[in-house]
């Protein structure tokens, strides 16, 4: 078993940063990727980035650019700097794991608000 962790949302102003962090913990040596998910008031949940264990990135269309993931495999920690916010950014951000074995696991979630 995979647990998450998520903090470091809160509220802040178009153009703005914010930087998410996601603290794992278990089963660390199972896990594969890594990402981040939001979702806004009345939508699906959607795609924001995710890494692979090599290192491998990749994020949605809609961020690129202005968000960067990383990962801390020392720390067994994910983070998430969003840069230049946008109001449409305003969603809850969910930390995402998925284990060698294709298990999906997430966190609580974390609200980030942009205002304009």
């Amino acid at each position: 078993q995979v647990q998450l962790v998520e903090s470091g949302g809160g509220l802040v102003q178009a153009g703005g940063s914010l930087r998410l962090s996601c603290a794992a913990s278990g089963t660390i040596f199972s896990i594969n990727v890594m990402g981040w998910y939001r979702q806004a008031p009345g939508k699906q949940r959607e795609f924001v980035a995710r890494i692979t264990s090599g290192g491998r990135t990749n994020y949605a269309d809609s961020v690129k650019g202005r968000f960067t993931i990383s990962r801390d495999n020392a720390k067994n920690t994910l983070y998430l700097q969003m840069n230049s916010l946008k109001p449409e950014d305003t969603a809850v951000y969910y930390c995402n794991a998925i284990s060698y074995t294709n298990l999906n696991y997430w966190g609580q979630g974390t609200q980030v608000t942009v205002s304009s």
